[in-house]
This record gives C-alpha cells, sequence and structure tokens, in this order.
C-alpha cells in the first residue's frame, strides 16, 4: 500500500483517478483549494486537505515522505489566462514548481504530472511527441514550462517525473460550467433544456476525445512503469471528432457563435509511444462514452 498525494483531487480528472487509487488500496491525500474543484467529488475514504500549491510551507509539509504524487492542480481556463496571464502563471507554473521541489526535498520517489495537448498548437495531425511545441496562448505555455521543471528535476535531482499530455478528456463529472467546460457537457445541458446546441465557429473543428478512465489508466500506467526521466507520452485516441458530429449525435437544433482566438483548429493523437513505453492504449470508443454521458443526464 503506497502513500499517494493526488493535487487537484476535487476536480473531474483527479477525483476519479482518486477513486481508482483507493479501489487499489493505497493511501490517498487529495490536495485542493476548492477553487474549481468539488468537495462532494471527493472519496470519502480519502484524506482532504484544503491547500493551494502557491503555498510551498504547506505544500512542502503535505508532500514529504510520499511515494508518488500525481500533480493535477491548475487553472485550465484558457480565455483566462489570456485575460490574467500572472494570476494563471503563478498558479500553473509555480505551483508545479511548488509541487516538484516539495517533492525533491520530501524524498518522494514519482512525480506524474498532468500537461496538455494545447503545447503542440496548430500543426499537421496526428500530434507526435517529437513534435517542436507551438503553444498559441499562455495556458499551453505554463504546461510547457511545467514539463521543462519534470525535465530539469530529473537531469538535476534524479526525480522520477513523467508528463502526460491529455487530449480532450470527457465523463461523468465533467460539468457544463466551471473551470474550462467542454462541448459535450455543453451540449448535453441544452439539450435536456430543449435550448439550441450552441455551435462556436463553423463546427468542423476538431478534437481527439478520450475518456477519463483511459486517463486514469494512463496516470496509473505511468506510476508503475519504469520511465521517469521527465518524458513526454500522448494520452488520446488518435481519432478526431467534430463539434458538428458530436451535435448530430446529441440530436437537436444548432446555432453558430463567433470562434474564439487562441483555439487549434485540428487535434489528434499519435499514441505509439505510450503503447511502447507504458503498455496504455485507449480502451473507450468515442459513441459508447457519449451514449453513456447521455444515459447519465437522462437524455433519449
Amino acid at each position: 500500500m503506497a502513500k499517494i498525494i493526488v493535487t487537484g483531487g476535487a476536480g473531474f480528472i483527479g477525483s476519479h483517478l482518486t477513486d481508482a487509487l483507493i479501489a487499489f488500496g493505497h493511501r490517498v491525500t487529495v490536495v485542493d483549494n476548492l477553487m474549481l474543484g468539488q468537495k462532494k467529488f471527493i472519496n470519502k475514504k480519502a484524506k482532504f486537505v484544503k491547500a493551494d500549491i502557491r503555498n510551498f510551507p504547506v505544500i512542502k509539509k503535505i508532500i514529504r515522505g510520499a511515494d508518488a504524487v500525481f500533480h493535477l492542480a491548475a487553472d485550465p481556463r484558457l480565455p483566462l489566462s489570456i485575460e490574467d496571464p500572472k494570476t494563471t502563471h503563478e498558479i500553473n507554473v509555480t505551483g508545479t514548481l511548488n509541487v516538484l521541489e516539495a517533492a525533491r526535498l520530501g524524498k518522494v520517489r514519482k512525480v506524474i504530472f498532468s500537461s496538455s495537448c494545447a503545447v503542440y498548437g496548430d500543426q499537421p495531425v496526428p500530434f507526435r511527441e517529437e513534435y517542436v511545441p507551438a503553444p498559441l496562448n499562455p495556458y499551453s505555455m505554463h504546461k510547457l514550462m511545467g514539463e521543462e521543471y519534470c525535465r530539469l528535476y530529473n537531469s538535476l535531482f534524479g526525480l522520477e517525473t513523467v508528463c502526460l499530455r491529455y487530449f480532450n478528456v470527457y465523463g461523468p463529472r465533467k460539468l457544463a460550467t466551471g473551470a474550462y467546460p467542454m462541448v459535450i457537457p455543453i451540449f448535453l445541458e441544452q439539450k435536456k433544456r430543449g435550448q439550441k446546441l450552441t455551435i462556436v465557429g463553423d463546427g468542423e473543428s476538431t478534437r481527439d476525445y478520450v475518456h477519463v478512465s483511459d486517463v486514469v489508466r494512463a496516470n496509473i500506467a505511468a506510476w508503475e512503469s519504469k520511465i521517469g526521466d521527465g518524458g513526454v507520452y500522448n494520452v488520446g485516441t488518435g481519432r478526431q471528432v467534430s463539434v458538428n458530429e458530436i451535435a448530430e449525435l446529441i440530436g437537436g437544433k444548432t446555432k453558430n457563435l463567433p470562434a474564439r482566438r487562441g483555439e487549434m483548429r485540428y487535434v489528434a493523437a499519435d499514441n505509439k509511444k505510450a503503447l511502447r513505453d507504458l503498455g496504455w492504449a485507449p480502451k473507450t470508443k468515442f459513441e459508447d462514452g457519449l451514449e453513456s454521458l447521455k444515459k447519465d443526464w437522462r437524455i433519449e
């Protein structure tokens, strides 16, 4: 039984990861300031500490002696990173540096960092890990800086680190409101209320939707692997799905809104590296995952 820290464990992905780790019998401490997370999502068997990753003395004390840290805490609101890059930098970059330094001082064996496919920017799909990153907004730059800190902490201090570049994660507990609402829960909420589905732009932009259960498996695979050199791994399915396709699968009338700045046009993962090094591959087909969500939302 390992002692594990999950930062951002009251969030969408972090809470699912916490559930899985506890199911495996591990002792989990959730660290979350509840700025974006939901206390109701926290597993009752987890120890919960309300704390901010910007507070280094507190984070240092919490992390000391842990076997592993899964670092998911962040402010992922892309538009906010453009409006307020300084505050979001403090959370996403300084906060990550605090976690890594606390892990180093606290003799933690491994840190698994939640990064984002947003670091790629607009490049030919599928995105491969050897691409030179080209962030389009401060949030994606923050994630890239977090990756570089993970690499440095391994090379300079021997702290084992792995960086997982999530593509578009969906599934239960992903809300239509909050940090960075995704089109799927927004459409489901609009459908439930009998409203038109709001398509941003022309609806032809694509994303690679990966189910949260597969992302949880990727995190655990990264922790259990022998990889620890700060390497980056795509966590996606390799399949592009457009906004228009999602609207068609959910059903209903639509209306178009102006496109947003700083967002990528086409997104898809090359996940061969994760399969080779981590033994990870996605299992949930998009249509199956969406159908399950429709049932959760009581949408026929």
